[in-house]
């Protein structure tokens, strides 16, 4: 062998496990970003964090990452961070499922912040446990649907609706007509019957007997300390206090290293799926029966 081919050799032994070293590092900087961004920690035991914000217009992230959570083996304890004046009603009850699903699993800690009211107040009843701070507002257990009519507004700009429907209930709630008796009794008896549903939910959830709730389901709020004392909350602490008693539950470190998914969404995206819904429902211009309290 030549002087010429030993040095070729050479070259691409040499270059062949700089290769190799560099895949190694990009794969491993690869999955330390992944972990990071999925909120995954790969050392010991953790407490998940997950956060049920603003009007509850949709379940899907937070009762996939209930899931998530709830499957991890190396998560032992989940804390629902509620900051929210409740929603919609269906995705209420779907996240009230999923935290009663968790719950199953292993020790679920509700921690109130400003508000949990209504719908937010819904999704921490399944919980192990509920804290909240001496003034958190919470409870507004209650159904409320908002209407308008502009009736007269079309008049003045000239304007005259004409419906086709199929069924003189087809057309309930329209902001074109008056509202008449029969409709406000058939209305009246949907919310009466998903108030029903909310008192019986909640009675499960806390171990109360249901007309001891029915006694607090006049859409009243309470302050963190009230609601101690009506033992819809069991202690009062802060989000550290949740997270310390997930822990002991749990039979952890009571300072446990804690996970949370990491908020992934364009700008637009934001913009367009949330924030234009959360901007409709404060001012009552999308229709359908909501656990919320319309003050936030």
């Amino acid at each position: 062998m030549n002087q010429h081919d030993a040095s070729g050799r050479s070259t691409k032994s040499i270059l062949l496990f700089l290769g190799v070293m560099t895949l190694v590092f990009v794969v491993g900087v690869s999955l330390i970003i992944f972990s990071a961004g999925d909120g995954i920690d790969i050392s010991g035991d953790k407490v998940a964090l997950v956060r049920v914000e603003d009007i509850i217009l949709d379940a899907e992230k937070v009762n996939g990452q209930l899931k998530k959570w709830s499957e991890d083996d190396s998560v032992k304890a989940i804390v629902l961070r509620i900051n929210s004046p409740g929603g919609a009603v269906a995705p209420s009850q779907e996240i009230y499922q999923e935290v009663e699903r968790a719950a199953a699993i292993k020790p679920v800690v509700a921690s109130m912040g400003a508000v949990a009211a209504s719908g937010g107040y819904y999704v921490a009843a399944p919980c192990k446990v509920i804290y909240a701070n001496p003034g958190s507002v919470t409870g507004s257990i209650g159904v409320i649907m908002n209407l308008s009519n502009i009736e007269k507004l079309m008049e003045k700009i000239g304007m005259s609706p004409m419906v086709i429907k199929t069924g003189k209930f087809k057309d309930i709630g329209s902001p074109y007509r008056p509202m008449s008796e029969e409709d406000r009794k058939l209305l009246q008896s949907v919310a009466n019957d998903i108030l029903a549903t909310f008192i019986e939910d909640v009675a499960k959830g806390r171990g109360m007997e249901p007309d001891y709730v029915r006694s607090l389901a006049d859409g009243r709020i309470f302050t963190g300390s009230q609601a101690v004392d009506l033992k819809l909350v069991d202690k009062l602490g802060n989000l550290r206090d949740a997270i310390e008693a997930a822990a002991r539950m749990a039979k952890m470190d009571p300072d446990p290293d804690v996970v949370e998914d990491e908020e992934r969404r364009g700008l637009l995206k934001y913009l367009l799926d949330e924030d234009a819904s959360l901007a409709l429902s404060r001012v009552g211009l999308t229709s359908g029966f909501y656990f919320l309290w319309p003050n936030w």
